[in-house]
């Protein structure tokens, strides 16, 4: 009788533990799907000669951004994409990910820095480098937001 009260005690502790993790995990899990609940939406529009950027920025209540980017290039390649990131300070790091209409099977990531001025976004250019696949920026480089092409005003944001 004694042998088999531990082997039941030692199976009911398990089990009260797993239930623990999975309550755990469901509250985990609640708090990120409410950090990731949309704040504020803001659009902008970049033109340049020929090319015709579109942006839209969504804030999460997280503190982080996501959005979609289309970039019309002259004189054909379109590349349509999502853009995440964040702030650090006046300059939004954003990772773009995204398809163009030459390689539609083929999907693309490229890291962007816009620096916030006034009520512009300003496209920066800056030394990029890959590794094992993934391409950054290089942070002992600085990024040029000077002698830039994309400038992104505000514009209304098209209903869909």
């Amino acid at each position: 009788m004694k042998n088999l009260v531990l082997p039941c005690l030692l199976v009911i502790c398990i089990g009260f533990q797993s239930c623990k993790n999975e309550e755990k995990q469901k509250a985990a899990e609640a708090a990120k799907a409410d950090g990731e609940k949309i704040v504020s939406t803001a659009c902008y529009k970049a033109i340049y000669e020929k090319d015709t950027l579109d942006l839209k920025l969504n804030t999460l209540k997280n503190g982080k951004l996501s959005g979609d980017m289309i970039m019309k290039v002259a004189p054909s390649t379109i590349r349509t994409g999502e853009v995440a990131g964040e702030f650090h300070g006046d300059t939004l790091f954003v990772d773009y990910t995204f398809k163009d209409n030459v390689n539609k099977d083929k999907t693309f990531k490229n890291p962007m820095a816009l620096l916030k001025r006034n009520n512009q976004l300003i496209l920066g250019n800056g030394t990029m480098q890959t590794t094992m696949g993934v391409t950054y920026l290089v942070k002992d480089k600085p990024i040029d937001f000077d002698s830039v092409k994309y400038k992104f005003d505000s514009a209304e944001c098209a209903s869909k």
